[in-house]
């Protein structure tokens, strides 16, 4: 019988504590066990790390450059300082260039980073809108004129072309998980992907097909690692727009999918006495946080339909 060998531990030094971690292990894992806060927003428990917002970079003795925590393995020796006036002008920076150009109101602790690091996207223009933005916008008169490229790239309106969840690319972040989530990692239908280069890069279907016309299988494994809410169940979306969702109301009760026999975990987020969405834990030794379209949109039957 194979036995695996303990992993070994390395030694290093994280803002002058000296701690070991076993090999392989990130400097964003090693970080968080002695309890530093470090932001992220492309990364994801169950996606490779791909190093695309650069708002988790820490200093590194020895490197030229500040280094990204969250993929950057553990070595031994190492001194890292995650709170130094270099880190944290990267970090406001990059936040300050993020907001300024994507919608990240719906993005957790953002609002709470820009406070700790002092970061003011408006520095560099109005803040971007998305499609949802923009209908609030349109609602309260407090909406701004955004003309050329930007605005076809940015902020194009919210895509909604089915009835299970909406795409609304201003909020976009080009983090590249649910391009994973969809293809080798996890579902491997390879619906949607990264078309277009340099500024022009975007998030699409093939041949920027509409959900109903693509290869999609509506499993919503995309919108389980979407960090900023770029894509959204299509019940939240209209929620959001209506001014009704409120997390605040909301309760999270695990169960197990009834639809059949591979035993997925299901969190149900009730809010009223509705079922507004569904997620898995990510943790689950059985779903890794993926469901299929039952399992994430398929709770119509188990509440009442709305009035026609």
């Amino acid at each position: 019988m194979n036995v695996r060998a303990p992993a070994r531990a390395v030694e290093l030094t994280i803002d002058g504590e000296t701690v070991k971690v076993p090999e392989g292990s990130t400097l964003l894992e090693t970080c968080r066990r002695q309890g530093c806060d470090i932001p992220t927003l492309c990364f994801g428990d169950t996606i490779t790390a791909k190093n695309a917002c650069r708002v988790c970079m820490v200093e590194l003795e020895g490197s030229r450059v500040l280094v990204p925590s969250c993929s950057r393995t553990v070595e031994p020796g190492m001194i890292v300082r995650t709170n130094t006036d270099r880190v944290n002008h990267s970090r406001r920076m990059v936040l300050e260039l993020l907001g300024s150009s994507v919608d990240l109101s719906t993005t957790p602790n953002v609002a709470r980073w820009n406070e700790e690091y002092g970061a003011d996207p408006t520095r560099h223009g109005p803040p971007a809108v998305s499609g949802e933005g923009q209908r609030d916008a349109a609602r309260t008169g407090h909406h701004h004129a955004v003309t050329g490229d930007h605005a076809e790239t940015v902020l194009q309106p919210a895509k909604v072309d089915n009835d299970l969840y909406v795409r609304d690319y201003g909020k976009c972040i080009l983090c590249y998980q649910c391009v994973d989530a969809c293809g080798e990692q996890w579902q491997n239908t390879f619906a949607i992907t990264v078309a277009g280069r340099g500024f022009d890069a975007r998030i699409s279907t093939e041949f920027a097909l509409g959900l109903p016309d693509s290869a999609c299988v509506y499993c919503g494994n995309c919108i389980a690692v979407c960090p900023t809410g770029a894509l959204t169940p299509k019940v939240e979306f209209d929620m959001r727009l209506a001014g009704t969702w409120d997390e605040s109301r909301q309760t999270a009760t695990d169960t197990i999918c009834p639809y059949c026999g591979v035993g997925c975990n299901l969190t149900l987020h009730v809010q009223d006495n509705t079922i507004v969405k569904v997620t898995s834990p990510a943790d689950h030794d059985i779903t890794h946080g993926n469901l299929c379209i039952k399992g994430r949109f398929g709770f119509g039957h188990v509440q009442p339909r709305p009035e026609p």
